[in-house]
């Protein structure tokens, strides 16, 4: 198989729990496209004792017949399972005679494991039964589960409350990659662009190994993204209702919350996303954003260090992209390239350079110097009219609070009198707020660093995106 690439935390995880002295049974989540299937094939270099994949969209008759071919296709020579008590009957009976034959691990892979439980089906009591009853008492059995329905793998597997409480010996989240970990996937695909070119195609994609893997080297940045989102019969012209299908059974209730987030940079509180979208605020609607977090497509912060009033905030930069330009019907083919350097495309990028930065909060701190120094780090909303917004603080043990202030330029940036006094407004409401007459700063982060002004001394450190590619 083609070399990984970026994972290498993930796979020395896969490799400690492969060493241990005990059965394992790990739930592998994440969202479509992120790489979990490929992760799990190319550890093992797929070789299993047993592997098999459920049937996007599938009837019951469909996943039984294709757990039916694994198990023929793995050595069990028997009746063919009509249930999926049956089944797992007949896979613990062959799994247990492997077990007699080799001393090392027996691999299970159960792939897109949410597709299994079709509706009536019995198949997550069946599941249970085996795992408890059979599977468990092989010392060596290695249990991968995995799929990208993440609200399910949640709610039965992970946080599962009747037969599978607990039972997980592992989970694993499978994250979208880093700045950094995007540069040296693209630079194995013999890409040669600069940082500032790897950052453009993230504002976009995100850092989703699939989409990236449809980039072409021959092509720059703006080509890509014309071919991808604007050419005729584009790659991603239908991605985004088929990534919310994926995931969510009731996808266009999902849908109506990001397209919602999507046009407030600051974010909605549940009750004011209950009042746009004039649906209950109640504990669905909480479960619904929960799955949402789950997924990588918002993140929830709390307003200061206050655990009330979350706020929800869009932060999949595809569906940004998406929910901005591909909803329009446009017409010309060369979109992007077109409208290089224009005020709409130019706001779109500042924009989005804060959401990358708040998916690099760990890299800013590490730049800062402050990850050998307790902290805690979180947004910040003024309660007055007009609200004062600050996007990320981090709150140093020895009193000290950072605000971030993010800038976007394809240069050094130059730092205006309206954006000085702006920034001062800001130090100064959430001073008020917090009660704090000194020991706050100002870092601004930026792609290239700030221009020596008049203004800059406001920013006594100042982060690149060098540092969010660390």
């Amino acid at each position: 198989m083609e070399k990984i690439i970026g994972r290498d935390a993930e796979m020395q995880k896969f490799r400690e729990w492969y060493d241990s002295d005990k059965n394992e049974f790990i739930a592998l989540y994440g969202r479509r496209r992120v790489g979990k299937t490929f992760l799990v094939k190319s550890f093992f270099n797929e070789k299993f004792d047993f592997y098999a994949s459920g049937v996007i969209d599938g009837s019951m008759e469909t996943q039984i017949e294709a757990f039916n071919t694994a198990l023929a296709r793995y050595g069990y020579n028997g009746q063919k399972a009509k249930t999926w008590t049956e089944i797992f009957t007949q896979l613990a009976d062959l799994l247990e005679a492997k077990s007699r034959k080799k001393k090392s691990r027996i691999v299970v892979f159960l792939d897109e494991l949410p597709c299994f439980d079709t509706p009536r089906s019995g198949f997550l009591p069946a599941l249970d039964q085996f795992w408890n009853s059979r599977a468990s008492w092989l010392n060596n059995i290695y249990l991968v589960v995995c799929g990208s329905a993440t609200s399910w793998m949640i709610q039965n597997i992970v946080n599962n409350k009747a037969g599978l409480h607990k039972r997980t010996t592992h989970t694993m989240h499978l994250r979208p990659f880093t700045l950094g970990q995007t540069e040296e996937y693209l630079k194995s695909r013999r890409f040669r662009w600069p940082r500032i070119a790897v950052l453009q195609i993230y504002m976009v994609l995100g850092g989703v190994p699939y989409y990236l893997s449809m980039l072409d080297s021959k092509k720059n940045v703006p080509d890509n993204i014309d071919t991808l989102f604007f050419s005729q019969e584009s790659e991603f012209e239908n991605e985004f209702g088929l990534l919310f299908a994926s995931l969510f059974k009731n996808a266009d209730s999902y849908m109506e919350i990001i397209r919602l987030l999507s046009n407030k940079r600051d974010g909605y509180t549940r009750s004011e996303i209950a009042a746009a979208l004039q649906i209950p605020d109640n504990g669905h609607l909480s479960k619904m954003l929960d799955n949402l977090e789950y997924c990588d497509f918002i993140r929830r912060y709390n307003n200061g260090l206050l655990q009330k009033n979350g706020i929800y905030q869009l932060v999949d930069l595809f569906s940004l992209f998406y929910l901005k330009f591909c909803t329009r019907r446009i017409t010309d083919e060369h979109f992007w390239r077109n409208a290089l350097g224009t005020s709409e495309q130019n706001a779109w990028y500042g924009l989005t350079f804060e959401r990358v930065c708040l998916l690099h909060v760990r890299q800013i701190i590490h730049g800062l110097h402050l990850d050998t120094i307790r902290h805690e780090y979180y947004a910040w909303r003024s309660t007055g009219s007009p609200a004062v917004q600050i996007d990320l603080i981090i709150d140093r043990a020895d009193d000290i609070a950072t605000i971030c202030e993010m800038k976007y330029s394809k240069d050094d940036y130059s730092l205006t009198e309206k954006e000085y006094r702006n920034i001062i407004r800001r130090m100064e409401a959430f001073q008020a707020a917090s009660k704090r007459k000194d020991g706050v700063q100002v870092a601004i982060v930026t792609t290239y660093g700030l221009t020596d002004n008049t203004y800059s001394e406001i920013s006594p450190v100042a982060i690149t995106m060098e540092e969010l590619f660390g």
